[in-house]
Order: structure tokens, then sequence, then C-alpha cells
């Protein structure tokens, strides 16, 4: 199969696309260009078009904007003839990485170890799909009295997707807190987390008074894949696959994003009808078996979801409601505030700087998220969190990344979680609060 294209109007290229075979990334580069004026973002979308790169940020060329940050994937093949296009509109792009699979974990040496004791388990490593499994089983067996194991639904593929509650006995009636992380395939840092989080509150959770305080009062529910099909293809096949693999147009384009697939102003800012493009939104709200699966869920649940957060890379924000409209909602100034002491929190643990805001006034406008599905059903503290990098790496963060990213995070989400166990259950709020608090409005002095 070969794709025809062309830059600038004006060269012509062929691109060999052999179907079934792994895709080779090497020699591609990431680039990163600030279109400063409205003819260099036509020219620019042009080229994103014609030659079909694959965009990170934005997702789609039509909301590439003037000085706005673009983060695009230059396949080898064309790296020449795309630089020569963008200088010739006199775009000025730099390199941000120089050769894609320098950065890549390869599979081949990752090989599935099965059934092993949690102590072997290194957390400091991405792991295939077969891996996660394993730890979910042994997470369950080994530690029966705290975590249970539920079955959500199935995959396109009719795979099992997995959540772990975690849950201490009450005779009080609690609340749940959930955590989903892998919507995106080729986010692995997202699943990488999820699996940190359950570690350290299990292993801690009887000398941390404040894990200890939570836990009286909510139970945590964590999905540490969601788009499990995707990203078992991104160990096989395509690395930087980011949709679920659904077949549509009689399987001549594969994937939904399902960040896009909920009925929430559904397909109408920031997804795309076309099948073949990543901000693909489906063919109908809830289309697909993995969304419906968290629908389903929530539906039941709502009466107790006092909090959802989801979680991404790559970008280093902390995202409130809404994704559809620049108008912010109701919730936005407890939710903000919420928000920047997370954000303190986190930066405290390695000095890493996290954005905080409404996710289309800071990110991009994005219609049929789970994020503001949820919200508008009713649950306010909903937050898309966006994890390393801001650039450099993006989707391809390295493994030496993987513990400081994460051991912020948990900084980060705690101190969520913690506020909205206090706001829920005061009587048993601890001091710690205002001190938060007055973290918070120092960092916000400081950034604003």
């Amino acid at each position: 199969m070969y794709l025809i294209l062309w830059n600038a109007g004006v060269l012509g290229i062929l691109i060999p696309q052999v179907l079934g075979m792994k895709i080779n990334y090497d020699g591609d580069q990431l680039l990163q260009i600030i279109p400063q004026n409205k003819d260099q973002v036509l020219c620019l979308q042009g080229i994103c078009r014609s030659s079909q790169l694959d965009l990170w940020k934005p997702l789609k060329p039509e909301d590439i904007n003037v000085r706005s940050v673009v983060h695009v994937r230059i396949p080898s093949m064309v790296l020449q003839p795309v630089k020569e296009a963008m200088l010739r509109c006199s775009l000025s792009f730099k390199i941000l990485v120089d050769n894609l699979t320098q950065f890549m974990s390869n599979p081949e040496e990752r090989k599935v170890r099965g059934e092993r004791s949690l102590s072997d388990y290194d957390y400091t490593k991405y792991h295939p799909m077969e891996d996660i499994y394993n730890w979910i089983n042994v997470m369950t067996e080994k530690h029966s009295d705290l975590v249970t194991q539920h079955k959500l639904g199935l995959t396109y593929e009719s795979r099992p997707m997995h959540y772990l509650k975690i849950s201490k006995p009450s005779n009080r009636p609690k609340k749940m807190i959930w955590m989903d992380c892998g919507i995106h395939a080729r986010e692995w840092i997202a699943p990488a987390f999820c699996q940190w989080f359950v570690k350290e509150i299990i292993q801690n959770h009887q000398k941390d008074s404040r894990i200890q305080k939570i836990l009286k009062n909510i139970d945590l529910y964590v999905l540490p894949v969601l788009n499990i099909d995707g990203y078992i293809y991104t160990w096989t096949t395509d690395r930087l696959w980011r949709k679920s693999r659904s077949k549509h147009e009689n399987g001549t384009c594969y994937g939904v994003d399902l960040n896009r697939n909920f009925n929430v102003k559904w397909c109408s800012f920031g997804s795309s009808t076309n099948c073949t493009s990543n901000s693909y939104c489906g063919a109908s709200p809830a289309s697909e078996p993995e969304t419906k699966a968290v629908v389903d869920f929530v539906e039941i649940k709502k009466s107790e979801m006092i909090c959802f957060l989801t979680i991404h890379s790559y970008s280093q924000y902390i995202l409130t409601a809404h994704g559809y409209s620049k108008d912010l909602p109701k919730s936005y100034n407890e939710t903000i505030k919420v928000a920047e002491m997370a954000a303190s929190e986190l930066q405290k643990k390695h000095g890493t700087v996290y954005k905080v805001g409404s996710f289309a006034n800071l990110l991009y406008e994005a219609s049929g998220t789970s994020q503001d599905w949820v919200h508008d059903l009713g649950i306010e503290f909903s937050y898309t969190i966006e994890l390393r990098d801001n650039g450099t790496y993006q989707f391809v963060l390295p493994e030496d990344q993987i513990q400081p990213t994460c051991e912020e995070t948990m900084a980060g989400v705690m101190t969520i979680i913690e506020y909205v166990n206090d706001k829920y259950f005061p009587s048993q709020a601890s001091t710690s609060f205002g001190h938060l608090y007055l973290y918070a409005l120092v960092f916000y002095i400081i950034n604003n």
C-alpha cells in the first residue's frame, strides 16, 4: 500500500506502508514549531494535512493557532522535504527528539514472567498487559483483606477489564473515588502510575495516618488500563498508537479515541467524524464497549462517587471541567483551588511545575470526554491529570523518569483525595488542611 504525499503543493513522495508489520520509527524526529502569524498557521496546517503527519499537540491541524506550540512527528522518509516545505513558509522549528527509537522501550526485551511474588515486581519499568494482569491477580491474592478484583466489562477484542477496589470494613456508609489510567494507548506512564498508586496505598495503609483516615470513609477504585486492546497493540505493532482497536468503514480503519466517545456534547468540538483521525469520536456516544463499561459503572455508582480522576500524559496539567466550552463551570472556584493545592504539593517532590486550569482554556477544546460527562452528572471533583513531561520526550517518557513522576503525582493525587475526604467527612478533617491551603495560596501568588 502506498500513500502519495506532497509538501507545499510541489513535491510528490511515495511511502510504503506494509500492513501487518511492526512499525519502525528509526530516524523519525519530533519537531516543535510555533507559527508566528496567520500565513504560517495556514501553511503548517496544509503541510500536516497533505503529508498526513502525526500531530501530537494539538491533535488536529485546524486547532493550530498563532503562537501556539505545535509538536509533530516527522517520518524519516520525508524529513528533508517536510523541513524544506516549512522553511519555504518561513517556519522555524526545533528538533525535540533527533531519533525517536532511542527513547522507546523494546518489548522484545521485556518477557512476560508469569505469576510471581510482588517483591519481584519492578514499578520503575513499563510492563506489558500480561504482566499487569498477573500483577492484579497476585495483588488481590496477597492482600485479600484490603484489595478485591472486579470485572468492569470486556473490550472490543473480548479482553476482561479488571479494576481493583481498595476498601476497609466500616459500619457506616462510605463514599468512593474512581481513578482510571491508559485510556490513550501510547501514554504508558499513566498505567505505570495507577500501579504505583495501588502499591503505595497497600504498603503504607497501616502506618500512614492520612491513608488510614481516608480508608475509613472512602473506597478507592482503580482501573490500571482502560484501553487494553490499544495498549497491547503499542507493545506488539505500533508504539505510538492512541485509539482503541475496533473496526470501522468495513475494516478500512481502526479505533476510536475513547476519550471522545462519552455523551457530553459528543463529537462537537475537538473531535472528528473521520475514522482515520486520532480524535475519531465513534459512530455514536458510548458506541465502544470500553466506554460503555465505564458509563454503566458510573451510572450505578454516581450517588456514592465524590471524585473522578483520569490519568493521561503529556503536558504537566491538572485540568478541571470543561473541555467542550471555555465557559467555567459553577464549581470552578473550589475545584481550581484544590488543583492549585495539588500542584503545590507535587512541585515539592522534584520541582516539577504543573499548570492548572479548565480543560478548554488550558489545553484545547474537546467534547465527549469522560471528565466532563462525569462532572455534568454532578460529581464536581472531576480531574484530568496530564503527567510528565512538558515536551522533551512526550509519549516516550524514559523509564528512569517513572519513579520521580509517580512520586510527585502521588503527592498531588493524595492532596486531592484528602481534600475531598475532609469536605465530605468534616468531623475527621485534620489540621493539615489549613497548611495545604496556605501552600496553595503561596503557589498561586508565585505563579500568577
